[in-house]
């Protein structure tokens, strides 16, 4: 299948939403036929090079499919644009003279998981981990920091905000939030929030927890191309250990990354 790519400083997962502010030329193009056809577009990570105003560029080998959940046209023709990771694809062949952006033919990655009973263990432990990194990751007194800027998409059950919380869940995490988007009267209700219970399903976790994780691109390209679940749940333990060790000693401050932040403007 063939689909425009946008190259970013950034990596999306799935289940993960990304704000994007769009204001060069060719990218308004790709935004406003992705919503005329309904279609997603791809986020690939920038390797070397840079996004805007053209130039050489090298790309990851493996994007995620970005789905256009919200959308505003300023009046001098930007976009304001929420999207949402929906699943991985490989890059199988790039074409740089059709269209104003990248257009390639890609191939979809399904989730695998070889042994669910041990993808289940290691969500356990990775869970725990990640409650350790969450706690750590704050400012303590007289440290400069804020709160993480997350918002992944969750499917929202009907009367679920009506129903007890299991005081035994095990590990339960929960993230600050609220909702700022839902789906339509066809589609089962959607909503981008800021405050969720992490859901324990391996494979869900473990895109949603690599999403969060505030850790350099390199390691975040990795983890989006494990080849299984358990591979993925293995980098992200591994990851964590590694932040855990340095956030407890304060050798890391969670710091807004230059780059990160301009990969919201194209």
């Amino acid at each position: 299948m063939e689909i425009p790519l946008f190259p970013l400083h950034t990596v999306l997962f799935p289940g993960v939403a990304l704000p994007l502010h769009i204001f060069e030329e060719r990218y308004r193009l790709m935004i406003a036929r992705c919503l005329e056809t309904q279609t997603p577009f791809g986020v690939v990570l920038i390797r070397d090079g840079r996004e805007v105003g053209g130039g050489q560029l090298s790309i990851a080998g493996v994007g995620t499919f970005a789905a256009i959940r919200e959308s505003e046209k300023l009046p001098d023709g930007r976009y304001e644009v929420l999207a949402v990771g929906v699943g991985r694809f490989a890059v199988r062949e790039v074409d740089t003279d059709r269209e104003p952006y990248l257009v390639a033919t890609v191939e979809p990655l399904a989730e695998r998981s070889e042994d669910p009973d041990e993808a289940r263990r290691m969500v356990r432990r990775t869970t725990r981990r990640f409650v350790e990194y969450l706690h750590l990751v704050r400012p303590r007194d007289g440290e400069e920091g804020g709160d993480l800027d997350i918002r992944l998409e969750v499917e929202i059950a009907e009367g679920a905000e009506d129903e007890p919380e299991d005081e035994e869940a095990d590990e339960g995490i929960s993230i600050e939030t609220e909702v700022v988007a839902d789906g339509d009267d066809d589609e089962p209700e959607r909503g981008i929030v800021r405050r969720i219970r992490v859901p324990d399903d391996p494979g869900t976790l473990a895109h949603l927890l690599s999403g969060i994780v505030q850790i350099d691109l390199v390691q975040k390209q990795a983890l989006l191309e494990a080849d299984t679940v358990e591979e993925r749940l293995a980098g992200l333990e591994a990851v964590l250990d590694q932040e855990l060790l340095l956030l407890g000693r304060r050798l890391r401050r969670f710091e807004p990354d230059a780059r990160a932040m301009e990969q919201r403007r194209n």
